[in-house]
């Protein structure tokens, strides 16, 4: 399965944010809170804001530094909510948007987090449900 994105690009508020949970967590990588952000985000079953196109990006991570051992599984959860939302899966450019509006929505709505175990707390809050 081809990855959503091929380099995980982060908007500069998201990387003030990021800095800031990275201060608290104890959490080194910018890979490993990306990742919790973007699992909190697709935890919420309702569709992310669109975003503007990410260009004044200073973090750019590729793709299997993020997704790691976990590739496969990451893109077919983006593919999957893609779906559910009416995303164009055959259209790269609106599957990265989409991926990437995620991402910036889980980065944001983990700013409160004082440490490592408040992370994975968010996510108790949303169920991913399969919609017909």
């Amino acid at each position: 399965m081809r990855p959503p994105v091929e380099h995980v690009r982060v908007s500069t508020k998201g990387k003030e944010i990021l800095i800031k949970i990275k201060r608290r967590t104890g959490l080194e990588h910018w890979n490993e809170v990306c990742r919790v952000a973007l699992c909190h985000s697709l935890s919420n079953p309702t569709s992310p804001p669109k975003l503007e196109r990410v260009s004044d990006s200073t973090i750019d991570i590729e793709w299997k530094t993020f997704a790691g051992q976990y590739q496969k599984e990451f893109a077919a959860m983006i593919m999957l909510r893609s779906k559910q939302h009416g995303i164009n899966i055959n259209d790269r450019e609106e599957i990265a948007q989409y991926f990437r509006s995620h991402l910036e929505r889980g980065i944001v709505s983990l700013q409160t987090s004082k440490d490592v175990s408040s992370l994975f707390h968010y996510s108790q809050h949303f169920e991913l449900k399969d919609n017909p």
